[in-house]
């Protein structure tokens, strides 16, 4: 079926995107990052593990990886990611968020308990794969729900501490991987395959949760089902203990609704129209990545390779590191909405990059211990964290809402592509080198892609702090006010 004509569609009055921005935080908003924020729980568990339990997959009679194939094996996880966002960020904008974010889970369900069962390098690589399509896929889903339904004032904070859950779930994975990897307590080869079914498990109870999440009244009005997320509003009103009467003068959005989008207008609002936003995102993503996905993938490796960790302590380094990730979010989150963020994402960007070419500086003078390097870490990534989720915030916040889900598909997809997927490759290779100085190097070359994107972010990033989605960017089917005929 095409998508009507939006010159034949009545054109809709409504002040629903108001209301939602107005509103005091309540327990609605509280489920909604619950059920909805466990996706960067998921996805960290999912990168830990498989960072954890390298040595155990190198070591396992049925596989035995080498490094290069543990390589192999992350990027194989970020490819995934990068086709499931594209292909479930599409479905978001034309199907809705809420049908998306259920079936996005189960892609994972499915595929992550499959890896527990892996019997070769291909297999595992395989069940690897479209785990990471379930995660992509989550993150276009879920990041358009989260902004369609928080208020504006404190967007920015919210969204940062949503994505810096991923580190719980590194958490999670590790303290796992400490239990299930020590050989006093289990066969290395069996735990490392129930490792995997931790993220099952926990994505099982989430998808019971996330029954209770409406489908997102911006989205519905944008598709001409406007008493719909009328009743939602409401309802969420209701819950908050806020009244509403039709006769407030809150600011009106005039729109003509339709179906889908035609793949041509969201190329030429990302190209065209918005290009200097998208040259924001894509510096932001693709730097992030390669700066997360090359250093904490291999992790594991440089501490088994470099300092003789054995592979079931390694999960004991990641605690410290995972916490240095949380507090920062949560800490310098606010910030974003205070100061604004052209300034914070400039600030943290380029903070981890010079503290990311200090501490590559150390590891390769072998400076620092084992546990010394993980302190190095912690602080690098207290920054880090915070500029990456401020990456994801970007994207989801400065594209019209007909076109959300599949911008933010479309620049972690790129950035991904570019910096996610080529990262744990190339440590993979310099780390079986054995020369401290090659890893530097590519320390030194993820700090230069942070330092980069924070020139471009202090030149260019958009002043979104305490807006209303709507008005940082006008949706595309949106009119101008009709003018009342004279009689």
């Amino acid at each position: 079926m095409t998508a009507p004509d939006t010159a034949l569609q009545p054109t809709i009055s409504t002040d629903i995107p108001a209301r939602l921005d107005r509103l005091p935080w309540s327990r609605f908003h509280t489920l909604v990052v619950v059920a909805l924020g466990v996706t960067w729980i998921l996805d960290g568990l999912e990168v830990t593990l498989a960072g954890s339990v390298s040595g155990a997959l190198k070591q396992s009679p049925a596989l035995r990886f080498s490094n290069t194939e543990i390589g192999i094996a992350g990027a194989a996880y970020l490819a995934g990611a990068v086709l499931g966002a594209l292909l479930f960020g599409w479905l978001t904008d034309r199907l809705g968020r809420k049908r998306l974010f259920t079936i996005t889970l189960l892609v994972y369900l499915v595929a992550t308990a499959a890896t527990a069962f892996s019997w070769s390098f291909a297999s595992f690589i395989i069940f690897r794969f479209f785990t990471g399509m379930g995660i992509g896929g989550e993150y276009t889903a879920i990041n358009s729900t989260i902004q369609e339904l928080v208020p504006a004032r404190m967007r920015g904070w919210v969204d940062l501490v949503i994505n810096g859950s991923f580190w719980i779930g590194a958490a999670l994975g590790a303290i796992g991987a400490i239990i299930l990897l020590d050989p006093a307590i289990i066969d290395p080869e069996l735990g490392w395959r129930l490792a995997f079914f931790i993220g099952a498990a926990l994505g099982l109870v989430i998808l019971v949760l996330r029954q209770w999440i409406p489908e997102s009244p911006r989205w519905l009005i944008s598709h001409g089902r406007p008493n719909e997320a009328a009743m939602i509003v409401a309802d969420i009103e209701r819950r908050a203990g806020v009244s509403y009467s039709p006769d407030e003068a809150l600011p009106k959005l005039h729109l003509r609704p339709r179906a889908a989008t035609p793949l041509r207008e969201v190329f030429h609002a990302l190209f065209v129209r918005h290009r200097q936003r998208a040259l924001v995102g894509l510096a932001l993503m693709a730097a992030q990545a390669f700066f997360y996905n090359a250093i904490f993938f291999t992790y594991a490796l440089v501490l088994t390779d470099f300092y003789a960790v054995p592979s079931q302590a390694v999960g004991w380094f990641i605690l410290p590191f995972a916490a240095g990730n949380v507090l920062g979010p949560i800490i310098l989150g606010r910030l974003f909405d205070t100061l604004g963020r052209r300034r914070m994402i400039a600030f943290t960007y380029a903070m981890s990059g010079l503290l990311l070419a200090a501490t590559g500086y150390l590891f390769w003078r072998d400076l620092v211990s084992a546990a010394q390097l993980t302190a190095c870490w912690s602080i690098v990534f207290f920054f880090a964290s915070t500029a990456a989720s401020s990456a994801y915030l970007t994207v989801s916040e400065t594209f019209p809402v007909e076109m959300r889900a599949l911008a933010i598909a479309a620049f972690y997809a790129v950035g991904t592509g570019i910096g996610g997927v080529a990262g744990p490759w190339l440590f993979g290779a310099l780390i079986d080198t054995g020369s401290r100085l090659s890893v530097f190097g590519g320390y030194l070359f993820g700090a230069t892609l942070m330092l980069t994107a924070a020139l471009i972010a202090a030149l260019f990033a958009v002043r979104a702090e305490r807006r209303s989605l709507e008005d940082v960017t006008r949706p595309l089917n949106a009119v101008d006010e009709p003018t009342p005929k004279r009689l």
